[in-house]
């Protein structure tokens, strides 16, 4: 049997809620609407970890963090921890990724052959949260609000410099896989850092929302009635020293609205090739976690609302009827899937794995299993952990109340179930089934000494000479183009798609 060519689309910080089956109507994305329409689209899909570095790990290795202990920004993806690239290379796969992973440590390439393009993100401990020290703001990393109120027009960013980079790897990798030098079938993960904030954009892109009714964020919540890992995010982020006017906001999700086109233009640029190369694959498409766009006063990520937990994900493959699923499930169930697509034997990937294959669900066999979900890094000062268990939405941490949420009765979360006795026993159910699966103090342990031993290490290495573990693309450049080593008759055909036409 013919193994299956596997083609990644990532984004970053892509807000699920817009996505309720495909792109919103109302969003201007031709090409993914044209992906969506062939492939099988989960409307209730949830990252790992509302977080870069965790919810990439989590979804590279269909891990939680509490077992990757990639537990935020800066806390190191071990060599040793199996990802859907390992499985897939021990199956004969090439697997090349063009762009951003987020991967830390001295460890940038996890099961990837190739890499095309560095990472946009450092890949030290400099980034490490610390439990030590409640409350306290790490001004030059934090998040804050300057990316609401610097929103605007701009024709080139660090953020655009990348992705135009990783889109035109990705193409380039693309024609060479057509040209047939290595007969392996290929897994190539083309990974964009849009749209993540900050919320500047090419003005081609900025003014087809001029008139969108979606700028303004729905309604705040009081500060009396917001939760108490809210209220630490919003000092997180620094709040108090930014007056955001309406403008802001709209100016702030115009920005991000515009910047889900222009990935949707880099998308139809690969996807093209893949056509015209006459390649054939499977595509799946996936966010690493949302963007809260103001909604309940919060932006980025770092919480378990749905804006921020909810991604996008959708899988186009022979075999998959194409429809909408709305089944939760979360992005740690793309590691069995991809392995079950390859055909892959599940006994070799399921001791590895927290998640499930997408395929049983796919043909029509029902799922009841939790999707699970866990929050470890900067706004928190103790691990939260987060089950979305049929309509209902848990949230569980050592600090703060309980809360409950039923999604069908109240989709924008403005309700805490928790302290209405109608659903007590939902509330003891699935307290128990969070109980069952953490020990939030043995979780609360690992994650401070984490921290630590990376103070100590991190402030090590930044003394003396400096090394850091930043991936350095290799460009191979005596094996380009023509070089004397090369019969240049030889050079011209094979590096011709299609030959002799």
């Amino acid at each position: 049997m013919t193994k299956p060519n596997i083609l990644i689309l990532m984004v970053d910080q892509l807000n699920g809620t817009l996505f309720p089956d495909g792109p919103a109507d109302w969003l201007h994305a031709p090409n993914l609407k044209a992906l969506a329409a062939k492939s099988l689209r989960f409307a209730n899909s949830y990252t790992g970890s509302p977080l870069c570095a965790p919810g990439r790990a989590s979804f590279m290795s269909g891990q939680l963090p509490s077992r990757t202990r990639v537990y935020d920004n800066a806390a190191e993806f071990t060599s040793d921890i199996p990802c859907f690239t390992h499985h897939l290379r021990r199956a004969g796969y090439e697997c090349t990724l063009s762009g951003k992973m987020h991967f830390v440590g001295p460890d940038q390439m996890h099961g990837f052959e190739n890499r095309l393009t560095t990472d946009i993100y450092p890949a030290d401990f400099g980034w490490t949260p610390d439990y030590r020290k409640p409350g306290e703001r790490i001004d030059w990393w934090y998040h804050n609000l300057g990316s609401v109120t610097g929103a605007g027009v701009a024709e080139i960013t660090n953020q655009m410099e990348y992705d135009d980079d990783v889109a035109h790897q990705t193409i380039q990798k693309l024609y060479d896989l057509s040209r047939g030098a290595d007969s392996r079938p290929w897994c190539l993960t083309a990974s964009f850092t849009h749209p993540h904030d900050p919320y500047v954009a090419r003005r081609k892109y900025w003014d087809l929302y001029n008139d969108c009714a979606h700028l303004d964020a729905p309604p705040e919540v009081a500060a009396a009635d917001q939760d108490p890992h809210s209220q630490r995010l919003i000092d997180a982020c620094d709040t108090a020293k930014f007056d955001i006017t309406p403008e802001h906001i709209r100016r702030a999700r115009q920005g991000y609205f515009a910047n889900i086109s222009y990935l949707d233009d880099k998308i139809g640029e690969i996807l093209a090739v893949l056509e015209a190369t006459r390649q054939e694959a499977i595509i799946l498409f996936v966010s690493d976690h949302g963007d809260m766009l103001g909604d309940r006063g919060l932006w980025f990520k770092m919480n378990f609302f749905e804006g921020s937990a909810r991604v996008p994900l959708m899988i186009c493959a022979p075999g998959i009827t194409p429809r909408r699923e709305d089944t939760p499930v979360s992005t740690i169930d793309v590691t069995p899937t991809l392995c079950d697509l390859a055909g892959i034997d599940m006994t070799e990937v399921s001791p590895w794995t927290d998640g499930e294959s997408l395929l049983p669900l796919a043909n029509g066999v029902e799922r009841t299993s939790p999707v699970a979900m866990e929050y470890a890094a900067e706004g928190s000062i103790t691990p939260l952990v987060c089950l979305r268990y049929c309509k209902w939405k848990y949230i569980r941490c050592l600090a703060d109340p309980d809360l409950l949420f039923d999604l069908e009765a109240d989709p924008q979360e403005r309700h805490n179930a928790a302290s209405d006795p109608a659903h007590s026993g939902t509330l003891q159910t699935l307290r128990a089934k969070s109980e069952a699966r953490w020990d939030l103090h043995a979780y609360d342990r690992q994650v401070r000494e984490s921290q630590a031993r990376r103070w100590v290490v991190y402030e090590a290495l930044r003394q003396g000479g400096y090394y850091p573990w930043d991936y350095q693309p290799l460009q191979k450049a005596s094996e380009r183009y023509m070089r004397n080593h090369m019969d240049l008759n030889v050079l011209e055909e094979n590096k011709r798609f299609p030959r002799g036409e």
